[in-house]
């Protein structure tokens, strides 16, 4: 018998830390961050080194949420 694995959470938002602005879990760097370095034409190595509370896990976690956010949106409509 195989268990689902437990999803740990990547994405924090509390009204304490950056006014409510989702971060990633244990840190103070917004997720938009990422998403800005990314649209900008930056290497996801270069994020890292950037914010190195940030972890690669942590990274592509949060963009297989969004793809997944992305592929459900799609289908709905």
């Amino acid at each position: 018998m195989s268990t689902m694995p437990t999803q740990v959470p990547v994405i924090h938002s509390d009204p304490d830390i950056l006014g409510g602005m989702p971060v990633f879990v244990g840190t103070r760097v917004p997720v938009r961050t990422l998403l800005d370095y990314l649209e900008a034409g930056e290497p996801l190595a270069g994020f890292l080194e950037d914010f190195p509370t940030v972890t690669r896990e942590q990274t592509t976690a949060v963009l297989r949420l969004a793809k997944e956010a992305l592929t459900d949106h799609a289908r709905s409509h």
